[in-house]
């Protein structure tokens, strides 16, 4: 469940994380916070500004460059007893870690019989913009969460950057928790002291009954701008914010699909076997009777991600191809005439206000 709180604070995503690092800590002197770049001036975009003068350096530390070894150490110290927050400023950084995370935090409270337990956090930066391209961009959702034994968080909102980080560095097992970079500057109304989001909830941010939309991360942030243009044209649409993407909440995407009779997802990751991908899957098979039209998922090409500005333009999901979709899965035809949708331009920065983080 999540605990309300009475008071609301207009933060940003970046602060949420931070105040929820410091809530943490403060609670539990259990809780550790790692990571390249922890005690940087910048605080690793923000999040964890001041923590290492508050809690010392015993409890908050930078780490050399060694994804593997550092993992390993982290997944040694929850098995220990400790709750450890481990942070890498890009999840492309993390692959070098797979081995540590697949085949011990994943595997280890099975392996036991239930007896032990790996409350491990990892915090991974994705997303893309300013000429990241293939190495430092990544989306890599859909491999994580196919690993039994791992949770998978991917917040959009700040308030939910705060809730679902407090839910994860106090669940149990390990969690891979997934920001994205054009989120970190977003500002939203955030419940102050305690406040926790449960983990495997989504959220319907708006309800419709001409279609339901199913989004994750950033790519919510698009959806929402869809849904309002596509209210202008006549088009109700029930906004799902996954949230979670392991464990995936089905009841509210079959009760959804089952009250609009079809379905689009959006995917910030590629296309092929992607969640998208299992998401259309599994409400043909629970929701077949109920779909008016064929089931569709946008998400990026099965390709590497380009560096060049020029290319990078028609290589990611925007406002204008989710409206495309909706109407042509709706097969309002007549519509696609009517769509006059204003280019970000630039297209790598979601708006002025965006600063960084690089």
């Amino acid at each position: 469940m999540t605990k309300k709180s009475a008071k609301v604070n207009k933060i940003t995503y970046s602060e949420a994380i931070r105040e929820a690092l410091q809530i943490a800590m403060s609670v539990d002197d259990s809780v550790i916070c790692y990571g390249l770049g922890a005690d940087d001036p910048k605080g690793i975009f923000g999040t964890t500004l001041g923590l290492q003068k508050k809690y010392g350096e015993e409890r908050v530390f930078d780490i050399p460059a060694s994804e593997n070894a550092m993992t390993g150490i982290g997944i040694g110290a929850a098995i220990y007893g400790l709750r450890p927050v481990m942070i890498h400023q890009r999840l492309d950084f993390f692959i070098l870690a797979m081995d540590q995370l697949v085949n011990n935090a994943a595997k280890w409270h099975f392996m036991f019989g239930g007896q032990n337990y790996v409350p491990f956090t990892v915090r991974l930066i994705i997303g893309r913009g300013w000429g990241q391209g293939p190495t430092h961009s990544q989306n890599l959702q859909a491999w994580f969460a196919h690993i039994p034994g791992l949770k998978v968080v991917m917040p959009a909102t700040a308030s939910d950057a705060k809730g679902l980080l407090l839910s994860s560095i106090f669940d149990n097992n390990p969690v891979v928790f997934l920001e994205h970079r054009w989120l970190h500057n977003l500002q939203g109304e955030v419940p102050s002291g305690n406040y926790r989001v449960e983990i495997g909830k989504a959220a319907i941010l708006r309800s419709g009954s001409d279609i339901t939309i199913v989004s994750m991360s950033y790519m919510t942030v698009e959806a929402l701008h869809a849904c309002d243009e596509l209210e202008v044209l006549g088009i109700s649409c029930e906004l799902i914010d996954l949230r979670t993407i392991r464990p995936i909440d089905w009841d509210t995407i079959t009760n959804s699909v089952k009250k609009t009779g079809n379905l689009l997802v959006l995917d910030t990751g590629s296309k092929t076997l992607s969640v998208a991908g299992e998401i259309v899957a599994t409400i043909v098979e629970k929701c077949w009777s109920e779909l008016k039209h064929s089931p569709q998922r946008i998400a990026l090409p099965d390709s590497p991600e380009p560096t060049s500005f020029e290319l990078s333009k028609e290589f990611y999901v925007d406002v204008e191809m989710i409206l495309k979709g909706v109407i042509n899965l709706l097969q309002k035809y007549e519509l696609l005439k009517s769509i006059d949708v204003i280019k970000r331009e630039p297209h790598d920065v979601p708006g002025d206000w965006f600063k960084g983080p690089f």
